[in-house]
């Protein structure tokens, strides 16, 4: 007899035998199936999702028969392991003919069940998540493990809150700097309108905040050490309304706040209590930072490996949670916004914080995706269905997407690489995203670029890199830049329009705004002090080359 054990962890089946008694019915197709479960995806006809290989696909708003069939048509294309409706479904021979040609299995779920717990639920039953150990960070990664082991263990922040909710006898919240919620004991119900809807909205009330910064409770919360009583902030309150509230500290640092409800202020002994609780808040939160920082750092270990396309490519990918397939880099950073010159700390924190919004945004696009800060460009690797090839513009548009949702007051940047095969083609589409970016560095106004568009620039600039600097301009085009430079002349415009132009006099000299027989004669003119002979290709071509790299390797 098979029990969940024996179970495939990843499995459609383990799925079906976890969650079929309460959630889950089989409508029809197979369920016993060798595949695992790539991904959990939202199905959206409007905006077609990317689907990691035999995803299952959670059909919101499918219902009747015909629509259903349509969709394992569209999915069946695509990959898709399963396609969950909600129940009733009516099962036409139309159906359960697509289901068994598309291979794509029928699930219904029990009605009044919510979409978001049955798919964090099938999240939790088919992910493990990346691999990371504290191994290359030695006996002290190893140490910093076991201590944020005991301490999440110890004190989640919920059951930290609950505990000083305890001792203060009154419900508490704990907030960060920005007045967003924490967590939050139980016993909340005792509290006032302001309390609930902070609860609610995760968010203290805009309108209590900024009461609460004219008249300068937050500075006295911050110069105190000890417990603030905030009475309520106005005579219609309820009794009951009162806050106190002491601030989180690390050192110097303010980490955040924690609240009490009382009507009164505290007592010697409660004051106190709050005060000890704070400090085992601010370790929480010290530690749960650290514990954020060393993922970071090994998530960008492990993809700058996987980057290299080296021997533990493959072991690599595997720990970040990615399979040997298609995929497009990105590549991300952050630089000043036009005469900005940012301080390299704040530079430094922007970028981390851009960089973590990538990855977010990348995971809810697709949730296979990796993405991590190596040094000061936030590399992402989006996989990319076989077969599609639109992958590049697929994902030049996400990057487009990520810029107009983020908020910086800096320039971010996205290059788009060229898309791998696979792993092994990986550090090329690396390179080529570097690429793109470094144009885009280099180009006011345009934040996101595929190499394909910029290919040329990249180019120059890579050519720039290799011509001594006071080698620009030699020869022919040096002559004439001298010549300007004593006579105030402008021979190397017309040179310039005349070879942009393709040497089409008509549409050279209107660039210029002169007559065509005026820009005949100064070009006459530059082809005398140049020695250059303009109906040779090669000597076109080297003043042309030489005119472009004046202009990448022009002081700003």
């Amino acid at each position: 007899m098979t029990t969940v054990a024996d179970l495939p962890r990843a499995g459609l089946a383990r799925v079906v035998e976890e969650l079929g008694s309460t959630l889950l019915d089989v409508v029809c197709g197979e369920v016993q199936r060798p595949e695992e479960i790539g991904g959990v995806v939202i199905d959206d006809p409007l905006d077609e999702p990317e689907l990691p290989e035999h995803a299952l696909v959670l059909g919101v708003g499918l219902h009747e028969p015909a629509s259903i069939t349509a969709a394992l048509e569209r999915l069946g294309g695509q990959g898709a392991l399963g396609l969950v409706v909600r129940a009733p479904v009516e099962v036409t021979d139309e159906l359960a003919a697509a289901a068994r040609r598309t291979g794509v299995t029928v699930l219904a779920l029990a009605r009044g069940a919510a979409w978001t717990h049955l798919a964090g639920m099938i999240r939790g039953l088919t992910s493990d998540g990346p691999q990371l150990d504290p191994e290359p960070l030695g006996r002290t990664g190893a140490g910093l493990r076991q201590v944020v082991g005991y301490q999440s263990g110890l004190d989640d922040l919920f059951a930290v809150a609950n505990a000083i909710a305890a001792l203060v006898d009154a419900p508490v919240t704990i907030e960060d700097r920005s007045s967003r919620l924490l967590a939050f004991s139980s016993r909340q119900e005792e509290a006032d309108t302001w309390r609930v809807q902070t609860i609610l909205r995760r968010q203290v009330p805009e309108e209590y905040t900024r009461q609460l910064e004219e008249q300068g409770v937050f500075q006295e919360i911050y110069r105190s050490t000890r417990p603030v009583w905030v009475p309520p902030l106005s005579d219609d309150e309820p009794s009951g309304s009162g806050r106190a509230a002491i601030a989180v500290r690390a050192g110097d640092e303010i980490l955040g706040t924690i609240w009490a409800v009382v009507n009164e202020p505290m007592d010697e002994a409660r004051g106190q209590a709050l005060y000890d609780a704070s400090k085992l808040v601010a370790m929480h939160l010290v530690w749960a930072r650290a514990d954020a920082d060393v993922e970071r750092r090994l998530r960008a270990d492990l993809l700058s490996t996987a980057l290299e396309s080296g021997p533990r490519t493959a072991e690599t990918l595997r720990r970040l949670g990615l399979k040997d397939e298609p995929a497009v880099v990105l590549a991300l950073t952050v630089v000043g916004a036009g005469t900005e010159s940012p301080l390299p700390a704040q530079l430094a924190v922007e970028r981390k914080r851009v960089a973590d919004a990538f990855a977010l945004h990348l995971t809810a696009v697709h949730p296979r995706s990796a993405a991590g800060l190596v040094g000061d460009v936030a590399y992402g690797i989006l996989p990319v269905a076989r077969g599609r090839k639109d992958g590049e513009e697929r994902n030049a548009e996400i990057a487009a997407d990520f810029l107009s949702r983020v908020d910086s007051r800096l320039r971010p940047l996205v290059g788009v690489g060229p898309l791998a095969a696979g792993s092994a083609s990986l550090k090329r589409s690396r390179t080529g995203a570097d690429r793109a970016l470094r144009v885009l560095r280099s180009r006011p106004g345009q934040q996101v670029a595929r190499l394909d568009d910029v290919h040329l620039e990249a180019l120059l600039l890579e050519l720039a890199d290799r011509v001594p600097r006071g080698d620009i301009p030699s020869g022919a085009v040096a002559r004439i830049v001298a010549y300007d430079q004593e006579h105030q002349s402008s021979l190397v415009d017309t040179l310039r329009a005349w070879l942009d132009a393709f040497g089409d006099v008509a549409i050279a000299s209107a660039a210029m705004y002169v007559h065509a027989n005026t820009f005949r004669y100064r070009l006459r003119r530059a082809a005398e002090v140049g020695r250059l002979d303009l109906t040779d290709p090669n000597a076109r071509l080297a003043a042309m080359l030489q005119l472009r790299l004046m202009d990448l390797t022009a002081p700003d």
